[in-house]
């Protein structure tokens, strides 16, 4: 099963999201910060970090910059209501995918699928 890690400050943002990618068939970890992702991520076990940009304690460019060098084989992709963000984001962790907020929860399922090569299963959807 694939495994997420899933960063995301806003409570209700998180549940949210880990309860559409629970039931999309991931298998999802979900913390409310970068720091406390960190161990997480050094443990090496997450296909996918799905992270929040803007957090407290270390925000989500950092702990992919984190992730790049801890876990190279674990994918990240941030979401981010914050355009500016979004382009400090594209130029520090250029391999990164970017969701802006908002976004219909299918519209995560399907690009989430797509980079593990299920987007046949989105389509059938």
């Amino acid at each position: 099963m694939i495994r997420i890690l899933l960063a995301e400050d806003d409570d209700v943002m998180r549940e949210y999201l880990a309860r559409a990618l629970t039931s999309a068939g991931y298998h999802v970890t979900a913390v409310d910060r970068g720091t406390e992702a960190v161990p997480y991520i050094d443990s090496g076990t997450f296909d996918l970090l799905l992270s929040d940009i803007v957090m407290p304690e270390m925000d989500g460019i950092e702990l992919a910059q984190h992730t790049a060098k801890a876990a190279p084989q674990t994918q990240v992709m941030f979401i981010t209501g914050f355009a500016a963000v979004s382009l400090r984001a594209e130029e520090n962790v250029p391999q990164a995918k970017l969701l802006s907020k908002p976004f219909h929860l299918k519209d995560l399922v399907r690009e989430v699928d797509n980079l593990f090569g299920r987007a046949d299963r989105s389509s059938q959807q």
